[in-house]
């Protein structure tokens, strides 16, 4: 393993993935054909004070310092998605009440479904998704 891939993994472990509560912003890209759900967000948080991303905690915003959020950083893009996972778990583990989700057409690939979603599910602090209850909302992403 590189010595980045050592770094980042140790900051995605470890550094501050603290929000507000209901204050949580999260969206899904991956796999998709544009980057509109990440628009959106960027955009929620900007017009939203006391709202945050991944990116705006000291860990997401030390991870994208080092590259993490370039496709040209060096490691592997399973690596860079091992990292962003971990973090990501954390993020959501420690987030309360509300989680606000642009998640318009969310494979399930994406770090979204595959890991932020059931995460939400499972942890007892967050009660909602949109404002809505977590599990109605979870229900669209049901296999037909």
């Amino acid at each position: 393993m590189t010595d980045l891939f050592q770094k980042a993994i140790k900051i995605a472990k470890y550094d501050d993935v603290t929000t507000p509560e209901n204050g949580l912003v999260v969206y899904s890209i991956s796999y998709l054909p544009t980057k509109e759900n990440r628009d959106k967000a960027f955009k929620y948080v900007a017009e939203n004070p006391g709202t945050m991303m991944m990116e705006h905690t000291p860990c997401g915003a030390k991870l994208v310092e080092i590259g993490m959020a370039s496709s040209d950083s060096g490691l592997s893009d399973e690596e860079v998605v091992l990292i962003w996972k971990e973090a990501s778990k954390r993020l959501i583990n420690e987030a309360k009440g509300n989680v606000t989700a642009f998640v318009k057409g969310a494979d399930e690939r994406s770090v979204f479904r595959s890991l932020e979603l059931p995460s939400i599910l499972s942890n007892p602090n967050i009660s909602t998704i949109n404002g809505e209850d977590k599990y109605r909302f979870a229900s669209q992403f049901s296999s037909k």
